[in-house]
């Protein structure tokens, strides 16, 4: 019985596998040091392959960024991206003008739909302290009927997202972030209008959970027909049933079976995705997701052509000043922050 409800156990690396109608997760741990004043880093960059430096030095990354660490302008089309953003900050910039700063539990639900140009950047905010950033991202397939969808996107603030706390026997706890899906009868803010997600049907789920040393907790059966993997990322052990996880591991639940978690002895944490597969050819090529080869070249020819309303920025990676305020700002002048509804 056992290894029907535990099986695929295998380490993380930087991208995470997952499973539809999930394409992939990243998770971004970088100990950034004390900011330079011009967003970057006050330390040398001597040695970094800048431009693609994804190698783990003195516990950072700059990806694509430079001077500023992240992901300057570049495109997508046919699914959505989920960032949850659990340290530090993250500058949103896109081809259709919006913009936006969030981080430190916030979450930004982006739909790329029939294409737009985005930047994320890492503004190191801080100069007289370290700016530690730990992000992950999801990459959420959207259905063939959804796949030209109008570009959308919208926070789910870090003060709107529920956290449901339950205690075990001994009065050990566990906190759940409910940020897609239901847990205990509490429910999500809603997705995008246009995901996969918004239909409840699809049971798209996405919980981060943090446990106490020692503590238990039951995860609920749901649909068999969901996929359902669990993603356990920070503390010494963690048991599911009888199968034991190291730190840094993966498994693959069986949904239709509730199955009981113990944690070891550190507090633990823990990412679980889970969804009704799309019963949909997958062809992904870079940025662009889609159901066929005919319509990935479909997306280089219209991108060259459009460059999919182009980038009105003056910067590849524009950086939206000093302040450590959180906003989100949209097509028509609307800006909103962090308490009022987007």
């Amino acid at each position: 019985m056992e290894s029907k409800t535990v099986s695929g156990v295998r380490p993380l690396g930087f991208l995470w596998e997952t499973r539809n109608p999930f394409l992939f997760c990243a998770h971004h741990n970088d100990a950034y040091p004390r900011g330079d004043g011009r967003y970057g880093p006050a330390a040398s960059l001597a040695g970094r392959n800048l431009g693609n430096d994804f190698t783990l030095r003195e516990g950072w990354r700059m990806y694509h960024g430079h001077p500023v660490p992240g992901f300057p302008v570049h495109p997508h089309r046919g699914f959505e991206t989920v960032t949850i953003v659990l340290k530090g900050f993250v500058d949103h910039s896109d081809s259709h003008g919006s913009a936006g700063r969030y981080g430190n539990g916030d979450v930004q639900w982006m739909t790329a739909g029939s294409g737009l140009q985005h930047a994320e950047m890492f503004p190191l905010l801080r100069t007289e302290e370290p700016n530690p950033l730990e992000l992950f991202q999801v990459w959420l397939n959207l259905p063939a009927a959804r796949k030209f969808c109008t570009p959308f996107y919208k926070m789910l603030w870090a003060e709107e997202i529920p956290v449901v706390t339950t205690r075990d026997a001994h009065n050990r706890q566990s906190m759940v972030r409910v940020i897609a899906g239901t847990w205990a009868g509490v429910t999500a803010p809603a997705p995008a209008p246009d995901s996969w997600a918004a239909d409840p049907t699809n049971g798209v789920t996405i919980w981060l959970v943090t446990m106490d040393p020692g503590a238990t907790l039951t995860l609920p059966a749901a649909a068999p027909r969901l996929t359902r993997t669990l993603y356990f990322y920070e503390g010494s052990s963690l048991t599911a049933g009888t199968t034991p996880l190291p730190r840094y591991h993966q498994a693959d639940l069986a949904p239709e079976r509730e199955i009981t978690l113990v944690n070891g002895a550190g507090e633990g944490r823990f990412l679980l995705l889970q969804g009704r597969p799309l019963e949909e050819p997958v062809v992904q090529y870079g940025p662009f997701v889609m159901n066929s080869e005919n319509e990935i070249r479909e997306a280089f020819r219209d991108y060259r052509a459009t460059e999919f309303g182009g980038w009105p920025w003056d910067d590849r990676g524009p950086v939206h000043g000093p302040e450590l305020r959180r906003f989100a700002s949209y097509p028509g002048g609307e800006t909103v922050f962090p308490g009022h509804a987007n």
